[in-house]
């Protein structure tokens, strides 16, 4: 029973100790890029570390009380590290059999929404206005990601994540899967905060929107949990839609997929160099064209394309 146990905790602690590790040196050698477009030196690939390190050694004050709202930064990092394990990184997700596509959509959901709630229950009217911004978001962002994953099921015949790259990888490139990868990639773009559609947070209109009144350890939270939410993402869109190269070997996929949600996110970070924020309704009409062009590729899907 208990090497059973320990066989099933295993891979579990694997993707979660991949994201809580990965996710700040991602980040900063996104940093390092972005700098040098802007021909600048740029901070060490180390310094979101050093970040981390700098939060979590200062005292925490809050602009309300109350443990309930204490509790949702780190709930935020535990909704990533929860979809983490419902994620395949070079192998089957650890928590496969607990739940398929549609849970996955819930818990990536999650963290955007106690983001909302971090920004609602700190009194401040700049957090009320970002956590609004970030509901539209949200709402025009997330059905983009399961028209795209539904295309992905509606293929390989199941909502389980792992019989979606299985087909993948053994069917090969489709009309289909290229547009709804390509969707997907666009609304990481959202979900991760980027340029252009960094707009719940929106440094020089509303001073960090949901996140202005987080400080010390619970912002530290918040910021490992959006770098942690970028790569498990960046994930996900490669174990379904780009699983080639596929060995079977563990030691030998899971660093090639790393790799490739690296170059991911280096074309994220790319995006969010060259381009200027658009307004919110610039944005929800740009993701309703995403969205339409995500149901084209269910149609290429259901006549077999």
């Amino acid at each position: 029973m208990t090497h059973e146990l320990a066989r099933a905790l295993l891979p579990c602690l694997l993707n979660v100790a991949i994201v809580l590790l990965l996710s700040p040196l991602y980040e900063g050698i996104l940093r390092k890029v972005r700098a040098a477009i802007h021909s600048r030196i740029g901070p060490p690939i180390t310094q979101p570390y050093w970040d981390l390190l700098k939060l979590f050694g200062k005292e925490d004050l809050r602009s309300v009380g109350g443990a309930a709202y204490a509790s949702l930064p780190p709930l935020t990092l535990g909704s990533l590290l929860l979809l983490a394990t419902l994620t395949p990184m070079g192998a089957a997700a650890p928590l496969s059999f607990a739940g398929d596509m549609i849970v996955v959509l819930y818990v990536a959901a999650m963290s955007a929404v106690l983001i909302m709630l971090c920004g609602f229950a700190s009194g401040s009217p700049y957090a009320y206005v970002g956590s609004s911004r970030e509901m539209m978001m949200a709402l025009s962002v997330e059905p983009i990601l399961a028209i795209a994953l539904t295309v992905g099921a509606f293929k390989a015949g199941s909502l389980a994540l792992g019989s979606m790259t299985a087909f993948q990888a053994q069917n090969g490139p489709s009309i289909s899967m290229a547009i709804a990868g390509l969707a997907f990639f666009l609304a990481l773009q959202a979900q991760a905060g980027k340029l252009p559609f960094d707009i719940a947070e929106a440094d020089q209109e509303i001073m960090g929107g949901p996140l202005v009144e987080q400080s010390g350890p619970r912002l530290a939270f918040l910021k490992w949990a959006m770098w942690a939410k970028q790569l498990v993402l960046a994930f996900l869109l490669v174990e379904i839609f780009l699983p080639w190269p596929r060995f079977g070997v563990l030691p030998v996929d899971l660093p090639i997929s790393g790799i490739k949600a690296l170059v991911v996110l280096l074309l994220v970070a790319v995006v969010d160099v060259v381009n200027p924020r658009l307004r919110i309704d610039q944005a929800m009409g740009y993701f309703m064209r995403v969205g339409l062009a995500s149901l084209s590729a269910l149609a290429f899907a259901v006549i077999g394309k």
